[in-house]
């Protein structure tokens, strides 16, 4: 069980989000209709998309939760870098994409620092690719391994360029793109978290097994809205499917505790505590495990 905080500011009056560790708001529940989502003309809205960035931070959290476990390293855990040219469209390479971002954010956490350059090649290959280069500006890079503060340097040009990228893409109408480097970027994730759960079961990361479901329901809204249209999109939707549906078996549940007053800068604030608690079995997240690893070998592969 983990618990999650809410704060009001009275004076002035602001909701805002206080988040560390593995804490986090609950997710808003938008209700969209398949119909919906179906409809040529139908948009995605502003507040879901932002919600779905916001929660998709736990997949980001990953490395370093495993190290803080002392879950060892793993190198064959990793997607390979050389099949750059056989992804031929904005859709397959943004997914990549994705899944090089994971991959390097966990070497990252590890100082893995003689395994890097290939995936810092890569991503930059992929980026311009997709118009989205002069985010991911990995210039110097050679002096920057010899930096102390390399592993910063790179988790800040990592995540703010997938963040100005994904806003870049948003508004020149490229969802599409973003959602499919998001997904990328999920997988992997998710593929990292039960490799370790696999090698090392523990009850902290089966809850974060399956915390993932919320991130998964909220990505398929965005698979959905356009697998009619993209016939790479319908495939990953027809993947990630197989894995939604082990998914849906998970419960997690919520409870809202009492309110506490507290006072911080001078100013009173109203912090809202929220339990959740993940019901998820060993026989779950084995198979959770085993399709996540089937998924993303076919995928990458493709």
């Amino acid at each position: 069980m983990f618990k999650k905080s809410l704060i009001l500011l009275v004076l002035p009056v602001l909701l805002a989000s206080c988040k560390s560790g593995r804490d986090r708001e609950r997710v808003i529940d938008f209700k969209i209709t398949d119909e919906e989502i179906l409809a040529e003309s139908y948009v995605i809205p502003e507040d879901f998309m932002m919600d779905v960035i916001y929660n998709f931070s736990s997949i980001i959290e990953i490395p370093a939760f495993l190290k803080s476990l002392d879950i060892p390293f793993s190198e064959e855990h990793l997607a390979q870098t050389g099949r750059i040219e056989s992804y031929e469209n904005d859709l397959r390479r943004a997914f990549i994409l994705g899944v090089f971002a994971s991959d390097l954010g966990y070497m990252n956490m590890y100082d893995k620092t003689e395994t890097v350059s290939d995936y810092v090649a890569s991503i930059s290959q992929l980026a311009d690719s997709l118009s989205i280069g002069q985010y991911f500006d990995f210039s110097g890079f050679e002096e920057m391994l010899s930096s102390p503060s390399f592993s910063d340097s790179l988790m800040f040009i990592s995540m703010y360029g997938f963040n100005r990228a994904d806003r870049q893409l948003r508004e020149e109408k490229r969802t599409e793109v973003s959602t499919s480097m998001i997904a990328g970027v999920w997988l992997e994730g998710l593929y990292l978290l039960t490799r370790a759960a696999q090698t090392q079961p523990d009850d902290e990361i089966f809850e974060m097994v399956g915390e993932q479901k919320i991130i998964l329901n909220d990505l398929f809204v965005l698979l959905r809205n356009f697998e009619q249209r993209y016939s790479e999109i319908e495939m990953l939707t027809k993947e990630f499917s197989a894995i939604k549906e082990i998914f849906d078996k998970v419960s997690i549940m919520y409870e809202i505790g009492e309110p506490v007053a507290v006072e911080r800068d001078g100013m009173l604030m109203i912090i809202q505590n929220e339990y959740s608690s993940v019901d998820i079995t060993l026989e779950q997240v084995k198979s959770i495990s085993e399709k996540t690893e089937t998924v993303r070998n076919q995928l990458i592969l493709l």
